[in-house]
């Protein structure tokens, strides 16, 4: 018989997928290790216009390009703060890995954002978000 865990939402017994635990990169407990970026408000505010829109839109594309990648798990903009701006838990286990990806965003190669990184260890199944996400998602940016 599979190996099975009580669901702690409905106390039923959920068999074990190991295909899914291996395609997701989950460990014994089905987590992972991240790397969480804070991007914050930089030193650089590119004004309003043209240029900040093709920043916004080259923006957008790496965080597509990484989600494709299978290197973002989730990402997304804080509200309400104009310090703390948004999110990305990279899919990497290594700070200097992700800072890496994350220099590839135009919004921190302008100075619009810098990053703050911070190891994360969550579950593996945030990196089903992305595939879910396109599959709710009627529009994209």
């Amino acid at each position: 018989m599979a190996d099975a865990l009580d669901s702690p939402r409905t106390g039923l017994a959920v068999p074990f997928d190991q295909a899914l635990a291996t395609q997701v990169g989950a460990d014994e407990h089905g987590m992972r290790n991240y790397v969480l970026v804070i991007l914050k408000t930089g030193p650089t505010k590119v004004p309003a216009g043209a240029e900040r829109d093709e920043m916004f839109r080259g923006h957008m594309a790496n965080i597509a390009r990484l989600s494709k990648e299978g290197k973002l798990a989730l990402a997304g903009p804080f509200g309400g703060d104009d310090t703390w701006r948004g999110l990305f838990v990279l899919a990497v286990g290594e700070i200097e890995e992700a800072k890496r990806l994350v220099a590839t965003d135009p919004v921190i190669a302008r100075g619009e954002m810098i990053a703050e990184y911070h190891p994360f260890y969550g579950s593996a199944a945030l990196m089903l978000v992305p595939g879910t996400h396109e599959k709710i998602a009627r529009k994209s940016f």
